[in-house]
């Protein structure tokens, strides 16, 4: 009599892995189990990412003691750019910089920029437009504390550690890899957002 193995599979939870053209893979494929690792590992970067941002908003707001001194947040009535812009002390924009610092404009601006991406991130959404408003504003403070220069205005040590490559680029690159592999759609809403009508028509909304 012929033994012949069962072909059953356990149907477990799996999760759906989205390939570079946006199709989803089935999650028995060999496709969906090869990728589910890296997608699991964005999707962990990104909330992690968005936290970062949030963190920022909120202690900049708040004024939980960590950079923002107790009783010095923005409810109390303190500049979320004051501190920074204001004490930038090298570099080609520092005189424009200086100016800009305590602005309203620049406060609600700067504030906006870090809950908008904290949010997109977080939830997974609108990663495209999260992307490049991140890369713009780690641009700004790239070139706010210049790392090229070994020396401030002043003449002392910059102490600067890398002329180059800081952790405002390294956010950068990360904010645009997450956009550029749809992050949000693993333990986010990306695909939900993708459904509506207006980010089909859009795709920069992605």
């Amino acid at each position: 009599m012929a033994v012949h193995q069962s072909t059953h599979r356990s149907s477990g939870f799996r999760l759906p892995w989205f390939r570079r053209d946006g199709a989803v893979s089935a999650p028995g494929s060999v496709e969906a189990s090869a990728f589910t690792a890296r997608a699991c590992v964005f999707a962990s970067a990104r909330v992690l990412m968005g936290f970062v941002f949030l963190w920022a908003f909120l202690d900049k707001t708040f004024g939980f003691g960590y950079a923002t001194a107790s009783g010095r947040g923005w409810v109390d009535g303190g500049s979320p750019t004051e501190g920074f812009l204001g004490h930038v002390a090298v570099g080609p924009m520092e005189s424009t910089f200086h100016s800009w610092a305590g602005a309203a404009w620049a406060d609600w601006l700067f504030m906006l920029g870090l809950l908008g991406i904290g949010l997109a991130l977080t939830a997974g959404v609108a990663l495209r437009l999260a992307a490049f408003a991140g890369t713009v504003m780690m641009a700004l403070m790239w070139v706010a504390e210049w790392p090229p220069a070994k020396h401030l205005s002043d003449g002392s040590a910059s102490m600067s550690t890398n002329p180059f490559a800081d952790y405002h680029l390294v956010y950068a690159v990360v904010l645009i890899a997450l956009a550029a592999v749809s992050a949000g759609n693993v333990f986010g809403l990306g695909r939900l957002w993708a459904r509506l009508p207006v980010v089909r028509d859009h795709a920069w909304l992605r």
